[in-house]
C-alpha cells in the first residue's frame, strides 16, 4: 500500500480510503489510485481489512412496521427502494443486511446497534418509532432514515417535502373544479401525517364550498380497497381522492370502479410516490413523484459519510406532480 501511495503522490491513509470506496476521497483521485493498484496486481483482503479496522463491511437496512404488521416486503415501494439501495451499497464493496421489525418494538434499535453486525444503519420509514430513533441519535452517528422531517428531530433523514407535495396534489384537483376531496391514509405515520397537513393547508385556502375529510386506512392494498368501498357504501359525498401512497390510490380506484362509478369522470384520484405501478394502472395514475433512485443515493452517501465521522444535514427533496389520466385533467382541457 505504501508503494501505491508513493506512485499516486498521496498518503497511505488516502489509499486505504480510496480502495474502500470512501466518498471522502475525490473521485478523480480515487480512480487514479484504483488504476495504479490494479496495474500492480494489488488486491484488498476484505477479511483482513475488516479485522484491522474493526468493521463488518456491511450495512443494515431496516424496515420497522409498528404501524402496519401486514405490510409485506413485496410492497412495490419497498421493492423499488431496496433495489436502488442494494445497487449503491454493493458498488461500494459492502454487503446488505435486511431486517423487517414487527411488534413488540421494544429495544429493537438499541439491540441492533449493540449486535455490531453492521457498520451503519439505514431505516426505511419512521413508522411509530420516532422516539426510538431520537433516543439513539446523539450516541450512534452512522444512522440515516428515509422519512418525513419532524420539527426538532435529531436524526438525519432523507425524503421529499411531503407537505409541499400534498399541496401540489390538492391544489391541482381544486384547479380542476373538484371541491369534495377526501384524504385517504394513516396519519399515525409521520410521512402520511405531513401529507395530510399539506392537504389541509390547500383546502384552508380553497374556494368557498370546498370540504375536507380524512378517511383513515391501512397501507396494504386490500385494506385500502375495503376502506374506500365502505365510504362509498355509506353514501360518502366526494368527487376526488388524495391518497397517502400510490398503493392506496390504486386500491381506491379499484373500489370506486367496482361500485359502478368512473375514474376520473365521477371521482378524480391522485396518489403519492410514483412507483412503477402508477403509470400502468387503469387509468394511469396522477401522482406526486418521489425520486426514489436519487433518494437511495442520498441515503447511502450520507450514511458512508457519517460512518467516517462526518456530521451531515438532512435532505428534503422537491416533489413533482406527474399528471396522468386519473385526475381528469384531459377531460378538463376538452
Amino acid at each position: 500500500m505504501s508503494d501505491i501511495a508513493r506512485l499516486a503522490g498521496v498518503h497511505t491513509s488516502t489509499v486505504s480510503r480510496a480502495l474502500a470506496g470512501s466518498p471522502l476521497v475525490e473521485k478523480s483521485v480515487r480512480e487514479k489510485i484504483v488504476k495504479i493498484a490494479r496495474s500492480h496486481g494489488y488486491k484488498v483482503n476484505p477479511t483482513a481489512r475488516s479485522l484491522r479496522l474493526g468493521r463488518t463491511q456491511s450495512v443494515s437496512v431496516v424496515i420497522p412496521l409498528g404501524h402496519e404488521v401486514t405490510q409485506p416486503l413485496s410492497d412495490p415501494f419497498f421493492v423499488q427502494m431496496l433495489g436502488y439501495l442494494a445497487d449503491d451499497i454493493t458498488q461500494r464493496g459492502y454487503g446488505l443486511f435486511l431486517q423487517k421489525v414487527l411488534p413488540p418494538m421494544q429495544d429493537w434499535l438499541t439491540d441492533l446497534i449493540g449486535s455490531k453486525r453492521s457498520d451503519g444503519i439505514i431505516v426505511i420509514g419512521q413508522s411509530t418509532e420516532h422516539k426510538a430513533l431520537e433516543a439513539v441519535a446523539n450516541q450512534y452517528k452512522p444512522l440515516v432514515v428515509w422519512g418525513g422531517q419532524i420539527d426538532h428531530q435529531s436524526y438525519c433523514t432523507v425524503g421529499t417535502d411531503n407537505i409541499g407535495g400534498a399541496r401540489l396534489a390538492t391544489d391541482h384537483l381544486l384547479g380542476l373544479g373538484r371541491r369534495k376531496i377526501v384524504f385517504l391514509g394513516d396519519t399515525k405515520v409521520p410521512e402520511i401525517r405531513l401529507r395530510y397537513r399539506g392537504y389541509t393547508q390547500a383546502l384552508d385556502h380553497a374556494p368557498k364550498g370546498a370540504k375536507k375529510r380524512n378517511i383513515r386506512t391501512h397501507m396494504t392494498a386490500d385494506l385500502a380497497f375495503d376502506a374506500m368501498r365502505k365510504l362509498i357504501s355509506e353514501g360518502g359525498d366526494f368527487d376526488a381522492v388524495v391518497a397517502g401512497t400510490d398503493v392506496i390510490a390504486v386500491s381506491a380506484i379499484r373500489a370506486i370502479t367496482a361500485t359502478g362509478l368512473k375514474v376520473p369522470e365521477d371521482v378524480a384520484v391522485v396518489g403519492y410516490d410514483d412507483i412503477g405501478l402508477a403509470a400502468h394502472s387503469n387509468p394511469p395514475l396522477t401522482t406526486v413523484r418521489q425520486d426514489l433512485e436519487k433518494g437511495a443515493k442520498h441515503l447511502v452517501d450520507l450514511l458512508f459519510r457519517r460512518m467516517e465521522g462526518e456530521e451531515t444535514e438532512s435532505v428534503n427533496m422537491a416533489p413533482e406532480l406527474i399528471i396522468r389520466e386519473s385526475c381528469g385533467a384531459h377531460l378538463h382541457r376538452r
